[in-house]
């Protein structure tokens, strides 16, 4: 289990936000209450508020993520920060400099928050153990590992739709092991509250110690779908199949893709949810991803106050009143 400690301050306030994993009730409820009022915010003319004036946040991304590297951008900037975006491949670290190299040169200019996306399971962590004591860490996705944002914004996303955590059902479906999305929802949604949690799959895609982590486990969707108040899919990496996990894009659409059919076997009121990007055919059916049952275009628009929220957590500042919205 990851050590709560290097998330949390003294005062057991957020430092980092590295994983849902080992973090309160009280925490993850915070991110979502706060991204409530930023919500208010991004529906005012003028959109930026002052919390994060005179801060500099600097994006990491060593793997390439238009969106999430979008949003966390228009995400600082709306909190009036100062926001550079390095280019990973033509940096200093692809002609031989290290990355604490790196990360030690940038906290010489006065940077005060690193938000990263790297391929390897733990680079985040990593990184957090070695900054500075006033600089701040998101992880914006760590290899299978963990994607605290993605997970949060899902869960802000269930929230405003379903309000209580305790009464629902959810489902993910997919590639359950290769997934740092679904274990960073599944971690979120133990942490709520969640009434039930069920993970579909096939057994390849589905790991061994998933048991261990409070899911049910099915690999029949009839079975899985059923009664569910929350669909969420994951996306399928292609590469999977490559590799003989799966047979073909067709036989993993015909058994455990979304369609209108399967989904009729959840609640009539049940949501759709995908963390993009969405594989139409694959892994979800154009009529169910396009359906009013879809939320999916709201879930990218809900991951802009999430990522605010957090940002102003881990930088010790909390919105004002009237949601800091400047004149």
């Amino acid at each position: 289990m990851i050590q709560q400690n290097l998330q949390l301050d003294a005062q057991g306030r957020l430092r980092h936000f590295l994983t849902t994993e080992g973090l309160s009730r009280q925490h993850l409820t915070e991110i979502l209450d706060l991204a409530e009022s930023f919500a208010m915010v991004s529906g005012k003319s003028v959109k930026k508020v002052p919390l994060l004036r005179g801060k500099t946040i600097v994006n990491l991304f060593f793997e390439t993520s238009t969106r999430t590297r979008t949003t966390f951008e228009l995400a600082a900037t709306r909190l009036s920060a100062d926001v550079q975006s390095i280019n990973i491949a033509t940096s200093a670290t692809s002609k031989g400099e290290s990355l604490l190299d790196m990360l030690h040169n940038l906290e010489a200019m006065h940077c005060d928050m690193f938000v990263v996306r790297h391929a390897d399971s733990g680079a985040a962590h990593f990184i957090a153990r070695h900054v500075a004591p006033h600089v701040s860490v998101i992880n914006a996705g760590d290899g299978r590992h963990a994607h605290p944002t993605q997970a949060m914004l899902d869960m802000f996303t269930i929230r405003r739709h379903k309000g209580d955590f305790s009464q629902l059902k959810v489902a993910i479906i997919g590639d359950i092991m290769h997934s740092r999305v679904a274990r960073s929802q599944i971690h979120a949604l133990n942490t709520l509250g969640v009434g039930e949690l069920r993970v579909i799959g096939p057994k390849t895609l589905i790991p061994p110690a998933a048991s261990t982590l409070g899911v049910r486990i099915f690999h029949d969707m009839a079975q899985g779908l059923a009664d569910v108040d929350v669909v969420i899919t994951l996306r399928l990496q292609k590469e999977r199949m490559r590799g003989a996990l799966l047979p073909s894009e067709g036989e993993f659409f015909q058994r455990y893709g979304l369609t209108e059919k399967k989904l009729a076997l959840a609640k009539p009121d049940a949501i759709v949810m995908h963390p993009g990007p969405i594989n139409r055919g694959v892994e979800i059916a154009s009529s169910v991803a396009d359906s009013p049952q879809s939320v999916i275009l709201e879930q990218v628009s809900h991951g802009l106050a999430v990522r605010m929220a957090v940002m102003s957590m881990v930088l010790g500042r909390q919105p004002l009143g009237d949601s800091g919205a400047e004149d």
